[in-house]
């Protein structure tokens, strides 16, 4: 006789933990709260833990005038003023209503011709990652791969659907070619099969590495030899000192789905991301093959239906202010991230000189754009020391231990300086150092 664990435990409506989903009970979904609350608990201490971007170009007042330039471009292709009222009020598209101007960006952008077909407009990059993921993966033998450290977003998302998560070691020129393949390797003598490898190949959440032409070329070849597929995600290329071709650009087998999100690009709050997912699926009853975009569409219907229309329009406008694109309106930023950036590591070089005794142990890497710097530091960086340093030092940042999924990590440290002015990165900098320094001192 099997039994099951009810839903209650009490007459209160306390429901019992283990009637909830596993994956509610996993660290790694407590990651964001938690660093949301030492944050809130320390409003004083200079942050280095959120991946927002900048504030100081926000103009509310321009966000009207986008709206209207994507109404006026509808007019300009003969929509009456029913459709226009239509197209700005209703539900809308499933797959999105502006993708022929996401598709129109790519070009501009990236250099990437896409059909507006294949693209999905989504509620955030997040909703377009788990769409993905639903629809690719079909059981428990089905397993994601991601470049290792990884992005907690992708891997939350895996966890919430059940699918298993192995990862791949990361060099600082990307995931490893011999790791990928061994890891494959081990995957399928299990009984098992590697169904797509995850990884940001521009200025990576979290580490900041970029992969060069050469290691794109050699991992799109590794994917076709294993039969992988790629999601590549996006979000910080335009903010690299260094234009690099994306994986989709080089993609001539149709194995890259591609990611995107106007979060960093255009503003947060507009909740838009994007998925171009130009595969073809075979048709049933003989029909011919449909795009893997449509598959997805058919998720979305159910999980959230639409993405705003008005957060669409927005959007929209902005890019045709723009020419179409959004590299060239993001030169500012991008110079103000690398300003920031170059200005930590300049502060963390003064106050923590390589060759000096109390620098022992202590390194940093040296992306070229985006929004985050890896720290590597001679103690272990976990949350009570993360509650030492803000409270203590009025410092906060990030443990890489989340987004490790094993042990590793235990001594290093993210740090984004994309939300701060260059004065606050400087002096944030200055006390993370001190806070380093009598970390270290006191362990050693």
């Amino acid at each position: 006789m099997t039994t099951t664990t009810p839903a209650r435990t009490d007459r209160d409506g306390v429901l019992a933990r283990t009637a909830l989903h596993p994956s509610l009970s996993a660290p790694l979904l407590d990651t964001m709260n938690f660093l949301n609350e030492v944050t809130l608990r320390y409003p004083q201490a200079i942050s280095f833990a959120p991946g927002r971007p900048y504030e100081g170009d926000f103009d509310v007042a321009r966000v009207p005038g986008y709206i209207e330039t994507y109404l006026d471009h509808l007019r300009g292709r003969g929509h009456s003023e029913e459709r226009v009222r239509t197209a700005l009020y209703q539900y809308g598209e499933t797959a999105g209503q502006i993708r022929d101007i996401v598709a129109r960006m790519l070009e501009v952008d990236e250099d990437l011709t896409v059909d507006p077909a294949s693209v999905v407009v989504t509620v955030g990059c997040q909703e377009a990652v788990l769409l993905t993921l639903r629809a690719l993966f079909t059981g428990p033998e089905d397993v994601l791969l991601v470049d290792s450290p990884a992005y907690v977003g992708i891997t939350g998302a895996a966890g919430l659907l059940d699918i298993p998560v192995v990862p791949v070691p990361g060099t600082p020129d990307g995931p490893s070619p011999e790791g990928l393949e061994r890891t494959v390797r081990e995957i399928e003598a299990s009984g098992r099969r590697a169904r797509c490898l995850y990884v940001v190949p521009d200025c990576s959440n979290p580490t900041g590495v970029s992969m060069r032409r050469e290691a794109r070329t050699a991992l799109l070849d590794a994917a076709a030899r294993l039969d992988l597929l790629l999601l590549e995600d996006n979000p910080y290329g335009v903010f690299s000192r260094v234009r690099r071709p994306t994986l989709k650009s080089l993609d001539t087998e149709r194995r890259v789905v591609y990611l995107g999100s106007f979060a960093k690009t255009a503003f947060p709050g507009a909740r838009v991301g994007f998925v171009v997912a130009d595969q073809l699926v075979a048709g049933a009853d003989g029909r011919p093959p449909g795009l893997l975009a449509h598959e997805l569409a058919k998720v979305k219907s159910m999980v959230t239906v639409n993405t705003p229309t008005l957060s669409q329009a927005a959007v929209a406008g902005l890019l045709l202010q723009n020419g179409g694109g959004l590299r060239a309106a993001n030169e500012a930023s991008a110079r103000h991230y690398q300003s920031t950036m170059r200005c930590l590591r300049d502060t963390l070089a003064a106050e923590l000189p390589p060759g000096a005794p109390e620098s022992g142990g202590v390194r940093w890497n040296d992306p070229d754009g985006g929004f985050f710097l890896t720290l590597d530091v001679p103690f272990e960086a976990d949350e009570a020391a993360l509650d030492v340093s803000a409270e203590k030092y009025g410092v906060i940042w990030t443990p890489m231990r989340h987004f490790h999924l094993d042990d590793a990590g235990d001594r290093q440290i993210r740090l984004s300086c994309s939300y701060l002015t260059t004065d606050r990165a400087a002096e944030g900098a200055t006390r993370l150092a001190r806070f380093v320094k009598d970390r270290a001192a006191s362990n050693g």
